[in-house]
């Protein structure tokens, strides 16, 4: 069991804090035994993990043992080799600890490769497959307009910037590390980077690009049920089916993401992630997270915002470390997953940590 953190900043604190609050995370996280700790990308909302490279930096240096994570570098806002340079430094400074992981988001797509309309296609009924809520796909387009996605997107990126095609980045770096990248015709070595001992992870939600990259190139494959919960179990199966044995694995690797909130009974766990409907609402409806509330401060959320996030807050496990561990051993057993990477996120550290460490127990993860 692995962490995935996005050094949230909660209502009232600010970035600062968070960042140290997640580096205090890390380190209760390798006493607690965890396998690794993730950490996401995320841009111009109140989370402080909009630079996983140097964060990671911070909590390496603040661990021993622990391995520590990018989940994921969004390609679309960096170039192969700037990835290949950053994490290449990070694993001469802490070898053997450095995991890489990588996601499609930030692409911009030229206007030639902009996908033609679809019909519609009947919404799916929710579902449960052995015991694991499966709901219907929501569609972020009903609420955010694409030129404030574009908005965003062109801040992290030069003017008339196309991000180059996903697969071929991931080539690109693939090549950089083990020492084989040319540019018409002549060897380019990324220094630091060329033969680090880094393996290049996929994180993925859909039946897509991802998975069937990862697949192909004989990668470890990430699912993000806690962000996609409708179709991380359909990205995980297609992963599989296109699996090729690689010089780095022989045979599938599954992770799987789950969202959690544990406390040392069920009431108090309820009412400490009784404010996630309104953070993901303001992911969704706002286009951007909120410094996350707390939940003494919140009005209940209207049937019209409910509808919004009830795909995450269904799938949310929330309870007490038996109840959440149940729900994590079938979200596992559906997955077929070889770890899992769990996220929790409470509007008071102290809270945050103590789920962490009741999960930690129940799983029977040792320092």
């Amino acid at each position: 069991m692995s962490i995935l953190d996005l050094a949230p900043i909660s209502a009232g604190s600010d970035a600062a804090t968070a960042l140290r609050n997640t580096i205090e995370l890390a380190q209760h996280a390798e006493r607690w035994g965890y396998r690794r700790f993730w950490i996401a990308e995320h841009h111009f909302v109140a989370v402080a993990s909009a630079s996983p490279a140097v964060l990671i930096g911070q909590i390496a240096a603040a661990t021993n043992r622990i391995r520590v994570g990018s989940a994921a570098v969004q390609l679309g806002h960096h170039t192969a080799a700037s990835v290949v340079e950053s994490f290449g430094m990070l694993d001469a400074f802490y070898p053997g600890r450095i995991d890489l992981g990588l996601g499609r988001s930030g692409q911009r797509r030229k206007p030639q490769d902009k996908p033609k309309p679809r019909e519609p296609k009947p919404p799916r009924e929710w579902r449960e497959v052995d015991g694991v809520v499966i709901p219907t796909p929501f569609d972020l387009r009903k609420l955010l307009s694409l030129g404030q996605i574009q908005a965003t997107q062109s801040i992290l990126q030069q003017p008339e910037a196309v991000a180059p095609d996903f697969a071929e980045q991931v080539g690109e770096i693939i090549a950089m590390l083990t020492g084989n990248y040319q540019v018409d015709g002549f060897d380019i070595h990324a220094v630091p980077g060329d033969g680090a001992d880094l393996t290049p992870w996929i994180f993925g939600s859909t039946k897509g690009p991802s998975s069937q990259l990862a697949g192909e190139l004989g990668l470890p494959f990430v699912g993000s049920y806690h962000i996609t919960p409708a179709t991380a179990l359909e990205a995980i199966d297609a992963y599989r089916e296109a699996f090729v044995p690689s010089r780095r694995l022989q045979r599938p690797y599954v992770v799987v993401s789950a969202d959690i909130v544990v406390a040392d009974d069920t009431a108090t766990a309820e009412q400490l992630a009784s404010s996630y409907g309104h953070w993901v609402y303001s992911i969704r409806a706002d286009g951007g997270a909120i410094p996350y509330p707390d939940p003494d401060d919140c009005v209940p959320l209207t049937e019209e915002q409910l509808a919004v996030v009830k795909d995450r807050t269904a799938t949310q496990f929330v309870g007490n470390p038996d109840e959440v561990a149940e729900r994590l051993h079938a979200l596992q057993r559906a997955a077929g997953a070889d770890e899992l990477v769990i996220t929790s996120v409470t509007h008071r550290h102290s809270d945050r940590l103590r789920s962490h460490e009741l999960i930690a127990k129940r799983w029977g993860l040792t320092g």
